[in-house]
C-alpha cells in the first residue's frame, strides 16, 4: 500500500528551510479508480440532437415558459466537442435566470465539470464556479476533488487555491480526501511564494484557517497559524469589517491574537509547528510594523476613495494599537517552542506531502463507494423524473385529442 501510495505522490524535500518554489513537474496525488470514468460513463444514455434540445429551449424561453431541469441535464450530457461546452454554459446560465432555477440536478452539475475535464474547458468549469450564483453551479465535495487533482497534475497550483476558496466559502471540508487535497494545493501554491492582493491574502488564510481546523496535527496547526496570521494583516490594515464580509468567518477582533492563541496550543500539546510558516508569520509582523511606522504619512496622501473604502472604527485602531504585544508574543512564543523542540524543521508543503502520502489513500475508499452510491441514487431520481414526464405528455396529448374531438363534434352540430 505505502509502494502505491508514493508512485502516486510526488515526495517533497523535507530538509527545506523555508516556503521554496516547488519543482514544475506533473504531478498528482488521487488514485486512478478515483478519477476513473467508469463508473459515471456506465450510465444508461440517452442520445439527443444538442440542435433541437436548443431550440426547444429557445422557442420555450421566447415564449416565458419554464425549461424542465431534464432538458437542460440532457444538453450537458450530450456534449461531445469544445464548442458545445460553450452552447452548455449560456443555457446553464438562462436556466438560471429562469422560475426552475432551483431545481438544476446535482448529477448536472456533476456531468457539467466532468464534461469541461474531458473537453479542454477547465477554464469554464473553474469560471462557472467562481460565479456560482449566476450559473448555480454548487459541487458536491467528490466533483471538488476531482477538479481540485486536474490543477494539482498540471502544477497549477494558483487555479487549484481557486477552486479551494469555493469549496471554503460553501463550507464544503468535510471529506478527509477534501481536506487532504486542499492543504496539498495551499501548501504548494505558498511555496511559489506568491506576490499576493490583500483580497487574495483574505481568501488563502480564510482557507487555510478553515481547513486547517479540520486536522489536529502539525499541518493542521501550521495552516491555522499562517490563515489567522494572513487575516490578521487584513485586519490590520483595512479593520475587521474587510475580513469577515462574504466569507464565512468569526467577525470578532483580535485575528494575530488567534494565531498567538495557536503557538500557545502548540506550546503546550504534543504537536509542532513548522518552522517556514513560523518564519512566514514573523516576516508578516515585521511588514505590519514597518507599515506602521509610516501610517501617518500613508493617511495624508491617501485618495477620498481610499478613505471611504477603509473605513476603520475605534475598535479597529484598538486592535491596531496591540500590533507591538503581538510582535513581543510572537517573539517570546517563538523562543519557547524552539526550546521545547515544538519547531518541525521540514517545510509546510514537505509536511502535507507527508500527510497525503499516509492518509489519502485510506480516504479515498469511502469516498469512491460513497460515489457510486451517489450515481446509482441519481439514476434512479433521472429515470423517475423521466417517467413522470413521460406520463405528463401523455397527459397533455390525451387532453389535446379530447379538445380536438369536442371542437370537431361542435362545428358538425
Amino acid at each position: 500500500m505505502a509502494a502505491s501510495v508514493l508512485k502516486r505522490c510526488v515526495t517533497a524535500a523535507v530538509k527545506v528551510k523555508c516556503l521554496s518554489p516547488s519543482v514544475s513537474v506533473r504531478r498528482w496525488l488521487l488514485s486512478a479508480a478515483y478519477t476513473d470514468t467508469k463508473v459515471w460513463e456506465a450510465r444508461e444514455k440517452d442520445p439527443q440532437n444538442l440542435a433541437v434540445l436548443a431550440t426547444i429551449m429557445d422557442r420555450t424561453y421566447d415564449r416565458n415558459l419554464p425549461v424542465s431541469s431534464l432538458t437542460v441535464s440532457r444538453f450537458v450530457d450530450n456534449i461531445s466537442s469544445r464548442e458545445e461546452v460553450d452552447q452548455a454554459e449560456y443555457y446553464l446560465y438562462k436556466f438560471r435566470h429562469s422560475p426552475n432555477c432551483w431545481y438544476l440536478r446535482n448529477w448536472t452539475i456533476h456531468s457539467w465539470i466532468r464534461q469541461c475535464l474531458k473537453y479542454g474547458a477547465r477554464e469554464k468549469a473553474l469560471h462557472t464556479l467562481k460565479n456560482k450564483v449566476q450559473y448555480g453551479i454548487f459541487p458536491d465535495d467528490f466533483t471538488f476533488n476531482l477538479l481540485i487533482e486536474s490543477y494539482i497534475k498540471d502544477g497549477d497550483f494558483k487555479s487549484a487555491c481557486s477552486v479551494v476558496e469555493e469549496v471554503m466559502l460553501q463550507e464544503a471540508f468535510d471529506l478527509p480526501s477534501t481536506q487532504i487535497l486542499s492543504l496539498y494545493a495551499l501548501g504548494s501554491y505558498l511555496a511559489t511564494r506568491p506576490q499576493l492582493t490583500m483580497s487574495e491574502e483574505r481568501a488563502l488564510g480564510a482557507s487555510l484557517l478553515i481547513c486547517g481546523l479540520k486536522q489536529d496535527n502539525t499541518v493542521g496547526l501550521s495552516a491555522q497559524l499562517v490563515g489567522n496570521a494572513l487575516l490578521g494583516k487584513v485586519e490590520m490594515l483595512k479593520g475587521i469589517h474587510a475580513v469577515f464580509k462574504g466569507m464565512p468567518l468569526f467577525w470578532g477582533h483580535g485575528y494575530l491574537g488567534r494565531a498567538m492563541a495557536v503557538m500557545e496550543r502548540a506550546a503546550s500539546a504534543d504537536v509542532k509547528l513548522s518552522k517556514d510558516t513560523l518564519d512566514y508569520v514573523n516576516n508578516l509582523l515585521q511588514e505590519l510594523s514597518s507599515t506602521s511606522d509610516t501610517d501617518s504619512s500613508g493617511e495624508e496622501s491617501a485618495g477620498e476613495e481610499d478613505k471611504k473604502e477603509d473605513v476603520v472604527d475605534e475598535d479597529d485602531q484598538a486592535e491596531q494599537a496591540k500590533l507591538p504585544q503581538y510582535v513581543a508574543r510572537f517573539t517570546e512564543l517563538s523562543s519557547q517552542l524552539e526550546s521545547q523542540g515544538k519547531v518541525d524543521s521540514a517545510s509546510f508543503q514537505a509536511l502535507v506531502t507527508a500527510l497525503a502520502q499516509e492518509n489519502l489513500a485510506a480516504a479515498e475508499k469511502p469516498d469512491v463507494e460513497q460515489y457510486e452510491s451517489q450515481v446509482q441514487a441519481w439514476e434512479a431520481e433521472r429515470r423517475q423524473l423521466n417517467q413522470r414526464e413521460k406520463e405528463m405528455r401523455e397527459k397533455a396529448e390525451q387532453e389535446r385529442q379530447e379538445r380536438l374531438a369536442a371542437k370537431a363534434a361542435a362545428q358538425q352540430a
